[in-house]
Order: structure tokens, then C-alpha cells, then sequence
């Protein structure tokens, strides 16, 4: 017998929701309609409710558990994720570039919003460890892209690196662009993955500015480990929907604060 979703209250439907991704590790939209009996258009609506409230998490098509680690998230469920402050944020990343700089772009999904803004520049070298931001510039021939050697892992599809960072350091680097997990002012900036944290933490000593890019969501978060102090910041780029006190004791350290 199918579910009558239907009947069912508002806050009842969801709270199966909820039981029902977190049971199965995910959900889709048509199966979650299927089972409660109603429209794919509200079984939308439910989920970008429960999102909004940290119950669930979006992703194309249907949502995971909230209670998931970010690290054991895709890049591409990642990028689905505050889509539009993204590209925002992508797009005042690369007008900080200019024309013959080399900048670090780490493997976040933010800086690969900034990558896709950089085809069109001229004697542009990016250094990343990310496979998806070397293989988004595989058409654009005024960028030269420079990665180390090292492990790869797949759910960032990114190098994880032992030694292989020190070939960077015959660059002279402008800027390096780094996403983040958290930014708070006592842990500075941090990442869930122990792994990607050491990665980051020599790019950010090459770098004569370090920009941090990061959606409202992040601030005020701690991941497991910090790989910048915020002394070391210059610039942090985020969307308008930032927290206003937080924005304030980053801006009395002195450091840019750009809302997009």
C-alpha cells in the first residue's frame, strides 16, 4: 500500500524525509515522491527546506545526510552546494588576476568557479594540486597549469602531496586562492581533511597574498585542522550573506573583506 504523503502534515512528511536519507546514506527526489505520494515539485521544496535548516544536505537530484563529513562528499555534490554565491565569489577571484601572474588555487570548489574565469588570460601559471581545475584549463591556451607529483584522492579529485610542493618554490607566486571548511578568528582557516590541511599549509608560506574565498556558510565553522592564521590572510572574498560581527572582527585584524 503507498504512502499517502499527501495526508500527511507538513512537518510530519519532512521528519520522514529525514529518517528515510538518513537510513538509506541518500535519497532522490522521485524515489521520495513515490513513497510519500506527492509532486516531485514538493518533494523539492521539502528538501531545500531541510536544507536551509542543516538537516540534510542538497545534492543534484536528491539529498544525503547532514551528518556526513564534508570530506566524504564528492566535489561534484560540493559544487552543487550555494551555486550562485560561488560564481560570485568566482568571478572577484579572477578579477584580483591579472595578466602574467602565477597564483595557487587549491582544490576547493570555489577556486575551480575562479579557474573558469581565467581561460581567457595571457601568461597565466597556475599551480594547483587539483585534477578538475588542470583539466577545466586543457582549453585555454594563454594558461599554463604546474602540478606536483603525489597520491591521488578521489572524493576532491585532488593530489595529496609529500614532498612534491617544494617544486613551487622556484615561482614567484602573487596570489594563492584557498577554500575553506570554517574561518573563525582563533583556528583561522581550517579544512575537514587532515590530508588537504597539509597540503595547504606550505602553498600558503609561497604566497605574497593569500585570499581566502568562502560562501556565508562557512564562517564561524572549525574543520579538524587549520592551515592559516588569519595574521597570514590579506583578502577574504564571500557573498553578502555573510555574518555582519564576524565580517567586523576580521575587517579590525586587518584584513579586505569583499562581499559579492
Amino acid at each position: 500500500m503507498r504512502d499517502r504523503g499527501k495526508d500527511l502534515y507538513l512537518e510530519e512528511r519532512r521528519q520522514r524525509i529525514i529518517r528515510h536519507v538518513n537510513d538509506c546514506g541518500r535519497a532522490s527526489v522521485v524515489e521520495l515522491a513515490e513513497q510519500l505520494d506527492v509532486s516531485e515539485v514538493t518533494i523539492r521544496a521539502d528538501l531545500q527546506a531541510l536544507a536551509e535548516r542543516n538537516l540534510i544536505v542538497r545534492t543534484h537530484g536528491g539529498a544525503v545526510p547532514a551528518g556526513r563529513a564534508i570530506s566524504e562528499l564528492s566535489l561534484a555534490i560540493r559544487g552543487q552546494q550555494q551555486v550562485g554565491e560561488k560564481d560570485r565569489i568566482g568571478a572577484a577571484g579572477a578579477e584580483m588576476v591579472s595578466h602574467g601572474d602565477a597564483i595557487i588555487l587549491d582544490s576547493s570548489s570555489t577556486t575551480l568557479a575562479i579557474a573558469r574565469r581565467l581561460k581567457r588570460h595571457r601568461d597565466l601559471t597556475i599551480l594547483t594540486n587539483s585534477l578538475v581545475i588542470a583539466y577545466e584549463m586543457l582549453d585555454a591556451p594563454g594558461v599554463m597549469v604546474v602540478m606536483p607529483g603525489g597520491t591521488v584522492r578521489r572524493d576532491t579529485a585532488s593530489l595529496i602531496v609529500s614532498n612534491g610542493v617544494q617544486m613551487f618554490g622556484k615561482f614567484n607566486i602573487q596570489k594563492g586562492f584557498f577554500g575553506v571548511h570554517g574561518l573563525t578568528v582563533k583556528e583561522g582557516l581550517t579544512d575537514v581533511s587532515a590530508d588537504e590541511a597539509d597540503v595547504k599549509r606550505p602553498f600558503v608560506a609561497m604566497c605574497r597574498q593569500v585570499i581566502a574565498v568562502l560562501d556565508a556558510t562557512k564562517w564561524g565553522r572549525v574543520g579538524l585542522a587549520s592551515f592559516a592564521d588569519l595574521s597570514t590572510v590579506r583578502c577574504v572574498i564571500t557573498d553578502a550573506n555573510a555574518p555582519a560581527d564576524l565580517v567586523s572582527q576580521a575587517r579590525a585584524l586587518g584584513i579586505q573583506v569583499v562581499l559579492v
